[in-house]
């Protein structure tokens, strides 16, 4: 099956990118990068950038609103 819409084709090829307020993202690597996102993990395929979340993203609390943030 062919995707017109390379977020949709779980065969591609992706990043883990990472913005200044440690939001993590999944992107198609053939993509342009969006301005303020850093790639911190891939090419890979789509499984092996879940698996890399899983490991590495250990809450939904925004860093913002973490306790350790605040003065």
């Amino acid at each position: 099956m062919e995707y017109s819409n390379p977020f949709d084709d779980p065969q591609g090829q992706f990043l883990i990118l990472e913005n200044d307020r440690h939001q993590f993202s999944l992107w198609p690597a053939l993509c342009v990068l969006p301005a303020g996102w850093k790639a911190v993990f891939g090419p890979q395929p789509q499984a092996e950038c879940f698996n890399w979340l899983d490991a590495q993203w250990q809450t939904l609390t925004p860093s913002c609103f973490s306790r350790s943030n605040r003065q």
